[in-house]
């Protein structure tokens, strides 16, 4: 059997594994990622990219469509039509390009990359299994680190796959070789909602099932509401407080059970099974290494280590929050770490982003869970209504809100929900890693016109004197 070592192996080329290889590589750390599919894991394959993509051109189709009626702005159309495949193909275009890209950053770093299944021997060693079907070989490293991202959670009563390939994940949703007339989403997070936005927009009859009581249950009620209002326009059926009992006899509906007990079918020729994800902890030798472990993720500390001395674990992996961008900074820290800086991950706040219609973005505590963490604090809201570039972009819903301690305006969190409100994540991070104050906030002259300026607005009407409210 082949042997070889190297200072640093990593194990998963997904966001952040392929972020620590590339610092690693640069840092001049010898450096071997083992990636057994594509580079850019689950988020530049089958995630993050290409939802955004469909995302992207669900809009556009969903415009279109409404300028073939009476339209306010006076654009007239004919009736437009989707060709799915050319869409499929235009979406695989961009993950190819920046899967492709991440290849180059690579081998531009110095970073070697085998393509292949990777099986943990114990803490010093991998053996790898090279996807061209080669002989099995070893390699032997100094730090060993893991990961491998996480895997859709599938339900007892409605594998995937079920009934001829009925039922799928999000990957198959990503890449669907037809549309089909009816869709049942079942699960009402943010995957769930993004791809059954997605497919009512393409022209699909979608309904969505939720055991909670709501829509989105890991964001405060008073963000969600915008979406519910959305889903109810765009005519998504939304079952809440109800389970999912498996298909019915014939194999054409789902069915579902509420709080009360009753029973109903919903009709359906595809069933998407969005209920989250975890840790992709099996199948590749983890439990050889006894690693102290919450659940199926890895436990880690402060610095990304695990209980074993120089195993290293990062990403969706470890458990929530599961967002590319948390695992790129881990990774990039480990590689950082292993050169002999000192660093620590310790952020102030971690970003999320749910890209429904309309979006949402949480930087930080909720007014509710800031008061039940014991902080006096102050909160306001700006609504978009009162911003002119959202008028103008046809976006009024919505709204801008910031916690703030009540004694020294510290600036908490911050949370959004309307149309482009994504693109705000960045300035509500660092006003919080910065470690700003309302008055920070409010002193800084925002452009004119732009969705920014609620930003600001929402700051002063926190401290009670708002200028456009």
């Amino acid at each position: 059997m082949l042997t070889e070592s190297t200072t640093l192996l990593v194990i998963g080329g997904g966001p952040g594994g392929y972020v620590a290889a590339i610092r690693a590589a640069q840092l001049g750390i010898p450096t071997l990622l083992v990636e057994g599919e594509y580079l850019g894991g689950s988020c530049l394959n089958v995630g993050c990219i290409p939802s955004k993509a469909l995302i992207h051109v669900a809009d556009e189709f969903a415009k279109a469509r409404q300028f073939a009626g009476d339209s306010p702005l006076g654009i007239k159309l004919q009736s437009p039509a989707i060709d799915i495949a050319k869409t499929v193909e235009w979406k695989d275009g961009v993950v190819t390009r920046l899967t492709s890209g991440v290849a180059a950053l690579l081998k531009k770093a110095g970073a070697r990359v085998v393509k292949g299944r990777a099986r943990i021997v114990d803490g010093k060693t991998v053996e790898v299994s090279p996807a061209d079907g080669g002989a099995p070989w070893r390699i032997g490293c100094e730090h060993l680190l893991l990961a491998t991202g996480s895997v859709a959670t599938a339900l007892p009563n409605l594998p995937f796959g079920d009934a001829g390939g009925m039922v799928i994940s999000s990957t198959e949703a990503l890449s669907p070789a037809t549309l089909p007339k009816r869709l049942v989403v079942v699960g009402a997070g943010y995957i769930g909602l993004e791809l059954g936005i997605v497919y009512r927009k393409l022209g699909v009859e979608v309904a969505v099932v939720e055991a909670q009581a709501r829509i989105l249950p890991a964001y405060d009620e008073e963000l969600t509401k915008p979406v519910a209002a959305s889903l109810r326009a765009l005519g998504i059926e939304a079952h809440t407080g109800c389970t999912v009992r498996g298909l019915n006899a014939a194999g054409n509906a789902v069915r579902i059970r509420n709080l009360a007990g009753e029973e109903r079918e919903l009709p359906a020729d595809r069933v998407l099974v969005a209920v989250g994800r975890q840790p992709g902890s099996t199948g590749w030798g983890l439990e050889s290494l006894g690693l102290a472990m919450n659940g199926r993720a890895v436990q880690i500390d402060a610095q990304c280590r695990t209980s074993m001395r120089n195993v290293w674990a990062i990403g969706d992996l470890t458990g929530e929050p599961m967002l590319a961008h948390r695992a790129m900074a881990q990774g990039e820290m480990v590689a950082e770490i292993i050169a002999g800086k000192r660093r620590e991950f310790v952020p102030a706040a971690i970003p999320a982003v749910c890209y429904t219609d309309p979006e949402i973005v949480v930087v930080g505590p909720s007014p509710q869970e800031a008061e039940a963490a014991g902080i006096d604090c102050i909160h306001a809201h700006f609504p978009f209504a009162a911003n002119g570039r959202a008028l103008t972009l046809e976006a009024a819903g919505g709204f801008v809100r910031v916690v703030a301690r009540r004694d020294n305006h510290l600036i908490l969190g911050w949370q959004a929900v309307g149309r482009g409100v994504a693109e705000l994540a960045a300035a509500f991070s660092q006003s919080i890693e910065m470690g700003a104050c309302l008055e920070d906030v409010a002193g800084t002259i925002h452009a004119h016109p732009t969705l920014g300026e609620a930003v600001q607005e929402t700051a002063l009407r926190a401290l009670g004197h708002a200028i456009h409210i």
